[in-house]
């Protein structure tokens, strides 16, 4: 990465942009977790409401990777706060893995039916507009300043645009078709890829940590 660096601008430049990044990321998250929340549970949909909870967690990432940026001109703080960001966030993955499983199958079980939700079907492909761009540049200000951490934050950002994804393709066929499973089936979808990053966190890596390096 020695040679990625070299052709790079000064450090500072790159935390200035690191930070404007992290706190785009995190107000369109504060916003798109509300809106999904809200919009979710007066659908009845697991999807949406998943994708709300998940917003918020990405809020999290944003706030520790503003905090890794605050401390880059100090390399022993730097290490310990990329440390203690890959868990933190780690957890918080696993447990909104567990609820979201936990609400799709109640839905299956009960049968309950979302309704459509046109607003919602438009807040998807907003994510899916917004969160390409913010991670893929996320990822080049990580790669540029040698962060583990930066990466990661990246990778959920990427993490938030394929749940986009998949919940736009349930509330699409649950809106054309009226397949009511199409919702929490989409939120089960969600769970192995939200889990997996959590798993990846409490060890430390990142599934996007190496390849994007």
């Amino acid at each position: 990465m020695s040679s990625i660096s070299a052709l790079t601008p000064d450090r500072p430049v790159l935390v200035r942009r690191g930070r404007w990044l992290s706190g785009a990321t995190l107000a369109y998250n504060c916003l798109e977790g509300v809106f999904s929340i809200v919009l979710g549970l007066s659908a009845g949909s697991v999807a949406l409401v998943g994708f709300g909870i998940d917003s918020g967690i990405e809020v999290s990432a944003s706030v520790v990777a503003l905090w890794r940026l605050s401390v880059d001109a100090e390399p022993v703080r730097r290490a310990r706060v990329e440390r203690i960001s890959h868990r933190t966030i780690g957890c918080l993955f696993l447990a909104l893995a567990l609820y979201v499983a936990y609400a799709a199958v109640q839905a299956l079980l009960q049968h309950r039916a979302p309704e459509t939700s046109v607003l919602g079907i438009g807040l998807a492909i907003a994510s899916l507009v917004v969160m390409p761009y913010l991670a893929r540049e996320k990822r080049r200000v990580g790669a540029a300043l040698e962060s583990r951490a930066l990466i990661s934050e990246s990778a959920q950002t990427s993490l938030c645009m394929y749940l986009a994804a998949i919940l736009l393709g349930g509330l699409v066929l649950n809106a054309l078709f009226g397949w009511w499973w199409s919702d929490p089936v989409a939120a089960l979808l969600m769970v192995p890829i939200i889990a997996r990053e959590g798993i990846e966190g409490l060890r430390g890596e990142s599934s996007c940590a190496d390849g994007c390096c």
